[in-house]
């Protein structure tokens, strides 16, 4: 499949109105979708009857690059559409720098934080939350320190959701992005295993 999917024509694939929004189409963005997909496994493990984030692409303000194609701005977005902050793919195509990351920790990075911002302002509540400090949480490199700053992380860092701590204590890491069902407590986790099974068909 041509990344550039929307270049598509024929019959069933009518050329999408690129003057507006619109959801991204399958395959298109295959490193945003690969992280969307890990992070709506942690909207699904702590947002209830919450549908799964989509993307959304919407018309670039850069300069057309040098292909002469826009693809766009791509935002996580509610089911809806809606979506709240910055593209996760705010990059300078003409100074040569990919459209998508080179590596799927900082695809990861980029779509939970957008992810997180957009739920936060949306549903208009903090997400996702340290069930032991009963704060929100941050994405950031596993392992990273209190004093850690952004940029100092390797490509290959796995990605957490990192807790601040109590006000006396050191922040620590909550779990993986993604895998937010594992700090549930044991009746939220079977029950979230029931309603995956009923999802897959009863298998």
């Amino acid at each position: 499949m041509n990344s550039y999917s929307y270049d598509r024509i024929g019959p069933g694939h009518d050329r999408p109105d690129l003057s507006k929004p619109r959801r991204a189409e399958p395959g298109e963005w295959p490193m945003f979708e690969a992280a969307l997909a890990v992070v709506n496994r942690d909207v699904t493990a702590t947002l209830p009857g919450q549908d799964a984030l989509i993307l959304m692409v919407a018309p670039s303000w850069q300069p057309l690059p040098a292909s002469g194609i826009d693809r766009g701005l791509v935002h996580v977005a509610m089911p809806d559409g809606r979506w709240q902050g910055n593209a996760v793919n705010v990059f300078d195509v003409e100074e040569g720098d990919p459209p998508e990351p080179d590596d799927a920790m900082t695809a990861l990075t980029l779509v939970a934080e957008a992810a997180q911002e957009t739920v936060m302002e949306l549903l208009w509540q903090v997400w996702p939350i340290c069930r032991e400090h009963k704060i929100g949480v941050h994405v950031r490199p596993a392992g990273t320190a209190d004093d850690w700053c952004g940029g100092e992380a390797e490509p290959s860092d796995p990605v957490v959701w990192w807790c601040r701590g109590s006000r006396d204590g050191t922040g620590h890491d909550v779990c993986l992005v993604g895998e937010l069902a594992a700090t549930l407590p044991g009746k939220e986790r079977r029950a979230l295993r029931r309603g995956e099974r009923k999802r897959d068909g009863g298998r």
